[in-house]
């Protein structure tokens, strides 16, 4: 995300914590890669993260960061996140997190319950069919990243965790539905968006680029001669909001304002 540029309301209310923001890009809604030594690098078909932000990853039961588990409690190794808007925008990477900890294979009695907490973020088939199979091989498993520091950078700036930190915080609660909340806002109101932002911001197309319970930021583009070609701006909301109808009645009160 570049630079960001705010209001001077966006720059005294209080916004998400970098351990929040690294819980929402663990989340599994980023996309991820596992890195390890030795062990070519790898995207995960899915991962999620239970109550206390430990990843589990579902992947191959031959993959080689598999094999390399192989007669190994556990190896180091980290996991990569890049957060990239659900609306199409150049310049889409939100935010990046490293979660850097020790790498070892769910046990067989743990497989279920991990995966129904994968299946929450990602329903895929392959989370039906964990079990070993008649030669007594599994085709899919799934892995634990326990957590021993965890790094962020975003446009809030950079930050590294202790593992207590990171895991007494909790994701954003609209982590799972911002993608369509933006994209809605981004095929149906965004003549409207420009109307929301402060009369100081140069006109110009204006597209939603993400959300949390603080705020949004919005992407705008000012037209020629502008420099820069683009820029984002925080709009913060009055208050906090946990859940979608807080969410509404934020909106309702931006929209009626923004509405001539």
């Amino acid at each position: 995300m570049p630079r960001a540029e705010t209001t001077q309301a966006a720059q005294t209310i209080q916004g998400p914590t970098a351990a929040e923001r690294a819980r929402t890009l663990a989340y599994g809604v980023a996309d991820g890669v596992l890195v390890a030594p030795g062990v070519p690098y790898a995207p995960v078909p899915a991962h999620t993260t239970d109550r206390d932000g430990r990843p589990l990853l579902l992947v191959r039961a031959d993959a080689p960061i598999a094999a390399a588990l192989t007669g190994e409690d556990d190896v180091p190794a980290t996991l990569r996140t890049s957060d990239v808007a659900p609306v199409p925008l150049p310049d889409r990477v939100r935010g990046r997190a490293w979660l850097h900890g020790w790498l070892s294979e769910v046990p067989d009695g743990e497989l279920r319950a991990a995966a129904l907490l994968l299946s929450h973020a990602h329903p895929r088939p392959e989370l039906l069919d964990l079990g070993a199979g008649r030669d007594g091989r599994r085709e899919w498993t799934v892995l634990a990243l326990e957590t021993a520091q965890v790094e962020i950078e975003d446009a809030w700036g950079s930050a590294t965790l202790e593992p207590e930190e990171y895991a007494d915080a909790a994701p954003d609660p609209f982590v799972a539905v911002e993608a369509g909340i933006l994209t809605h806002l981004d095929s149906a109101h965004r003549a409207e968006l420009p109307r929301l932002l402060p009369e100081a911001v140069p006109p110009g197309p204006v597209r939603p680029l993400a959300l949390d319970r603080y705020g949004m930021w919005l992407r705008c583009s000012a037209p020629p001669p502008g420099a820069p070609s683009s820029f984002d701006v925080r709009l913060p909301f009055a208050e906090p909001v946990s859940d979608l109808h807080g969410l509404r009645r934020v909106y309702r009160r931006l929209f009626a304002r923004a509405t001539p």
